[in-house]
């Protein structure tokens, strides 16, 4: 599909935006990439005709500039909100950690608009029909200033929160584990753009797939079936295709869980887990489906909370560490859009780190995004703090922000008219932490949480 350039549209308006690169202050935040991929396109002139009437397309560096433009017209307030993505529950406290919330409420609204949040994330628990989802997504879609993520996991296979309720009248796949056994990459790219199509006419605008793990031990549980199998340049062929599905539909894409965790025999959901994988074997397996996905334009990579002490030589969680997320993920490999944690509700972080703790952590080391931190008020009350009295660098939080910000531009997310118009900043006081966190007692159980 021949690619249509959105900046046309709005020509000299965008004039200005020639001085955003010396704004950004980092020429890392272009694409590096030397991997090579089969590309799928369209398989007719008439889908080829429609997807050029219902995506416009608009390229990364372009993405960058209007980003840096949007920017400026940010409170700090605003930009710390922006490197969280939380569920339900965290917007609305009243019920409880897994409360079944169905419908958008005031509290929510409020936290919204206290807390200025990238985005959610869905849970099979929020999503009953099909009615009830297209109205909490379209309250959601319009909360806040800045548009949010609205996100959810959609595999296939038994990680299905929109397509395992019959009710939801969607695509059901198989599990990545036979789809790599009997299917081959052209299926894959179908399934993407099936899984594309289908949630965002429920609201969705990014899915936490495809899982790029090859899976090397079967003793390993929390991927699994989950994988695609167990040779890397197979798993590299499918993830790159459902990515460009999805990308189709002009859906966000996720990478997880880097740097890899098919050889792991724990679970992260339950405890903390280090995986017994040197940099060679990480290089000659586990990166190559990632290194796939990066050249298809993943706009999420996933990093998970397990630990590669014969690389890091610490038992820090990966999700921590800037030698995994910079030097390897930014550097080595090239990727320069949105590195995301799983999810902060783990075992694996909370039986270890106070929200604040583990936040901090995380953004310090690279990740741009916090994904289900225990407790919201805290983490972002922490990394808050931390921009203010200096111990965090507001370049750094910018440089986060303004990733985040390209992707919601080149997704459709964060639109042209809101970019043309965008309204000051409202002032709001800052969120207080009503007392001082205390430490997390080392070892201590966690409950089980859901696949990410």
């Amino acid at each position: 599909m021949q690619k249509i350039r959105w900046m046309k549209k709005f020509g000299a308006v965008w004039l200005i935006l020639a001085v955003a690169a010396s704004f950004c202050g980092c020429t890392g935040l272009l694409p590096n990439s030397e991997t090579q991929i089969k590309n799928y396109e369209p398989t007719s002139e008439l889908e080829e005709e429609e997807q050029q009437e219902e995506i416009v397309s608009i390229e990364w560096g372009d993405a960058v500039e209007l980003a840096a433009d949007y920017l400026k017209n940010m409170t700090l307030e605003e930009k710390v909100g922006q490197i969280f993505v939380v569920n339900l529950e965290q917007l609305d406290r009243r019920k409880g950690n897994y409360y079944e919330f169905r419908k958008y409420t005031r509290a929510m609204e409020e936290s919204i608009e206290k807390y200025h949040v990238g985005g959610v994330i869905l849970f099979s628990r929020n999503i009953s029909k099909r009615k009830q989802t297209k109205a909490l997504t379209s309250a959601l879609a319009s909360a806040g200033r800045t548009p949010l993520f609205i996100s959810v996991d959609e595999e296939g296979g038994r990680v299905s929160r929109i397509a395992a309720n019959k009710k939801m009248k969607t695509t059901l796949f198989p599990s990545a584990e036979e789809i790599g056994k009997t299917k081959d990459g052209e299926y894959a790219y179908e399934m993407g753009k099936t899984i594309g199509a289908e949630i965002k006419e429920l609201g969705f605008n990014v899915d936490y797939a495809p899982v790029a793990d090859v899976k090397t031990s079967e003793l390993n549980e929390e991927i699994g079936d989950r994988s695609f199998g167990s040779d890397p340049d197979k798993v590299s062929e499918y993830v790159s295709a459902f990515i460009q599905g999805l990308h189709r539909t002009n859906t966000g894409a996720a990478l997880k869980h880097f740097p890899g965790q098919g050889s792991s025999d724990g679970d992260t959901h339950k405890e903390s887990v280090d995986i017994d994988s040197s940099i060679a074997r990480l290089r000659k397996t586990d990166f190559v489906p990632f290194k796939a996905g990066i050249a298809a334009d993943a706009d999420f990579v996933m990093v998970s909370h397990i630990s590669v002490s014969k690389v890091t030589e610490s038992s820090a969680p990966a999700s921590m560490s800037d030698l995994i997320m910079q030097t390897i993920l930014r550097d080595e490999l090239g990727f320069q859009k949105i590195i995301i944690t799983d999810a902060f509700d783990m075992a694996s972080i909370i039986d270890f780190y106070t929200p604040g703790e583990a936040a901090y952590n995380a953004f310090k080391a690279g990740a741009d995004i916090i994904l289900m931190p225990e407790d919201l008020g805290e983490a972002y009350q922490e990394i808050l703090s931390k921009v203010q009295d200096g111990t965090l660098g507001q370049e750094r939080l910018d440089e986060a922000v303004l990733r985040i910000l390209a992707v919601k531009i080149q997704r459709g997310i964060l639109s042209g008219e809101q970019l043309i118009s965008t309204p000051e900043p409202k002032e709001t006081a800052a969120p207080e932490v009503t007392k001082e966190p205390k430490k997390k007692a080392k070892g201590k159980k966690g409950k089980k949480q859901k696949e990410s």
